[in-house]
């Protein structure tokens, strides 16, 4: 698959770049980007959670009633059947981490590319850097490239200060290292930015 390579002011450069087959060309396997978007999701969560249980409730071990005599044979006021008692099996802090192989990763990484390259939602650009970090200059650039009114994902080949710190207050827009690149993300995108050279560092990560 050919796509043109245009430069930051939007203008076809008249050169085209061929996405590598064996990324973008694949058929994408669905369970693979459930269980690495999963994961990234799990990964996402603090897991702080905690409700008392009985022990742990502050108030008198009196019991309440007789044992016999009619009534429910309830304990103390800490009881879960009472209000304000504990809870019973009541969420505990815990991490929600669990191991994915790195070839499912990997394959989840291709196929969530694979359909953004199905429905022409791949964009390259030029190698490009501001000289300052300046959100204008971005959002000229989105305008220029017709994607400011997307969801927009932006890798690059390595981190660029500037181009990070210019795009981080445009609302809908994440700047991205190939290292970084996930699933998530780049489903998430409503279109995918590559810079040039990004697109051969992603083959020497992905292959």
């Amino acid at each position: 698959m050919e796509v043109n390579v245009y430069n930051i002011k939007g203008e076809d450069t008249g050169r085209k770049i061929t996405l590598n087959e064996s990324i973008f060309g694949i058929e994408p396997n669905d369970h693979a980007i459930y269980l690495d978007v999963k994961q990234f999701m799990a990964n996402q969560r603090q897991g702080t959670h905690k409700s008392k249980e009985r022990s742990e409730i502050s108030g008198s071990t009196r019991k309440i009633g007789r044992q016999k005599g009619g009534g429910a044979r309830r304990g103390d006021m800490n009881s879960p059947l009472l209000v304000g008692g504990g809870r019973v099996f009541g969420p505990k802090p815990r991490d929600y981490y669990f191991k994915l192989n790195k070839k499912v990763k990997t394959l989840a990484r291709k196929s969530a590319l694979a359909y953004k390259a199905q429905n022409n939602a791949v964009v390259v650009v030029e190698d490009f850097s501001f000289e300052a970090p300046k959100t204008k200059d971005f959002i000229a650039m989105t305008k220029n490239l017709k994607v400011s009114d997307k969801k927009l994902l932006m890798i690059l080949p390595e981190a660029n200060k500037n181009v990070y710190l210019s795009a981080r207050n445009v609302k809908g827009a994440n700047v991205q290292t190939v290292s970084g690149l996930n699933t998530y993300r780049v489903l998430d995108a409503g279109v995918v930015v590559f810079a040039e050279s990004a697109l051969s560092a992603i083959d020497n990560i992905l292959m």
